[in-house]
């Protein structure tokens, strides 16, 4: 696509008329000047005027015109020294009729972000409810058992690589900068068990691209819950995982990449997923007082995939939420699980993937464990 400069219709006219008159006393001057010429010399000196000095005037006179001539010549696959001056003029008013376009398409663009902003404004002064602390708890029974490899004052780890954890390692000595958190999804389409207002159409096993009814609207929540304690939020809903699966983890680099560009002064990035154990029965949760919410898992990379000079850091910033979290709502986590993969969390100091519940639950009962999981980092990143 050509890059052009809007033209208003009233300066190619003015401008046109002046070109006009310009061409006339030229003319006249020619005649005048060629009066002891023969015809033939007369005739090359008019295709001279006519292949070559009427373009230049052109180009001189009408601000735009060698942008026009060059859409010409791409358009009509014409030597732009045999267009007509009625296809210029035409080409002249498709550039005007491009420009409305171009500032039609900017006003739609600002309006879009002005309706955003407002919305965004709307769920900050909306009053969220904050739960209480001091409820009681009590982890459900799943068929699926929580195991770890390694424990630091009451959180456990689960340690899939081959590092040797010591307590220096897990020690969560780690502060972040809390101006921005970041949430997206990776998959994107992960969804959970249908209930009563939240039936949804399947679009695979447990998947649908409804924004509304997969983990794009947990994270919805986490954002909500978090812009009432104060906190900007960066929630990006980009389909990472259709319509292809794999390739997922690098289509979400390149977004999260794009987005730290903007938003540099981020280290809190959270890639929400849901519990993929194919058990479609398998629902781990914990009572909070008198409800049921999901239970949370945070799963942090290592270097086994990649360079990633951030992966103590990530997991000392697990282990710290995780011990606020056994703090104020005991079982609301499961172990933390630590592979060799990378999951993007290179990018952050204190990036993570937090697996919210699993197919066997249902969306209120992940909603349910936004409220908590924002109340605990709220105290972290004070």
């Amino acid at each position: 696509m050509v890059n052009m400069s809007v033209i208003h219709i009233k300066d190619i006219i003015k401008n046109l008329v002046k070109f006009i008159i310009f061409i006339g006393i030229v003319m006249l001057l020619a005649r005048f000047f060629s009066g002891g010429f023969d015809n033939q010399k007369q005739v090359k000196i008019s295709k001279i005027f006519e292949n070559i000095q009427l373009l230049e005037l052109l180009d001189f006179s009408i601000p735009g015109m060698s942008q026009i001539q060059k859409v010409a010549k791409e358009e009509t696959n014409t030597n732009p020294f045999t267009i007509p001056l009625d296809l210029e003029i035409k080409m002249a008013h498709s550039m005007v009729s491009r420009g409305e376009n171009i500032r039609q398409n900017q006003q739609e663009e600002e309006n879009t972000q002005a309706e955003n902003t407002q919305i965004a404004n709307t769920v900050e002064q909306t009053e969220v409810e904050h739960p209480q602390t001091g409820l009681s708890t009590e982890v459900q029974a799943t068929n699926v058992p929580d195991k770890f490899t390694n424990s630091y004052h009451g959180v456990q780890i689960k340690n899939g690589t081959s590092y040797q954890l010591t307590e220096e390692m897990l020690t969560p000595d780690v502060t972040v900068n809390n101006e921005n958190v970041m949430i997206f999804h990776t998959h994107t389409c992960e969804s959970y068990t249908p209930s009563p207002g939240y039936e949804y159409e399947q679009s695979g096993t447990y998947r649908t691209t409804d924004l509304n009814f997969n983990v794009v609207r947990v994270g919805t929540e986490l954002e909500k819950q978090l812009i009432s304690y104060g906190y900007h939020v960066i929630h990006d809903k980009t389909y990472h995982d259709y319509p292809a699966y794999n390739g997922s983890y690098d289509r979400s680099l390149t977004t999260v990449q794009n987005l730290l560009t903007t938003n540099p002064n981020t280290d809190v990035v959270i890639d929400i997923h849901r519990d993929a154990i194919g058990d479609y029965s398998y629902a781990p949760k914990v009572k909070i007082g008198d409800e049921m919410a999901a239970q949370l898992m945070f799963v942090i990379g290592t270097d086994g995939g990649g360079e990633h000079d951030n992966w103590l850091q990530n997991l000392k910033f697990a282990v710290k939420v995780q011990e606020k979290a056994n703090e104020l709502y005991p079982g609301l986590f499961k172990s933390i699980v630590l592979r060799n993969s990378r999951y993007n969390q290179h990018l952050a100091k204190a990036a993570s993937i937090i697996e919210v519940g699993a197919t066997g639950n249902t969306m209120e009962e992940c909603l349910n464990s936004m409220k908590y999981l924002a109340k605990v980092l709220s105290e972290v990143m004070k």
